[in-house]
């Protein structure tokens, strides 16, 4: 399992279409990656359930990334967070 910590630095925090920027990346692995927010968590490869997280501006999140291909996953999306929020 890879585990990182991010903190969203966009002033709209992860909003609609970003987020299903990073919904595409993500389902582009088989591993299964999840965000979690304060005490709420989900699937980053459903962009409702991502966007139901309402993460904000300054908020920090976990990524969780388990599956055969993970190193390769943890680090696409940790790219894309890094590039886009």
């Amino acid at each position: 399992m890879k585990e990182f910590n991010f903190t969203v630095s966009d002033p709209d925090g992860i909003h609609a279409r970003p987020a299903g920027l990073l919904v595409k990346a993500a389902k582009a692995y088989t591993s299964n990656i999840t965000v979690f927010a304060g005490d709420k968590n989900a699937d980053m490869k459903k962009l409702l359930a991502l966007m139901a997280l309402g993460i904000k501006q300054g908020q920090s999140i976990i990524v969780k990334v388990e599956g055969e291909d993970e190193d390769a996953a943890a680090e696409a999306v940790e790219k894309f967070l890094k590039e886009t929020f």
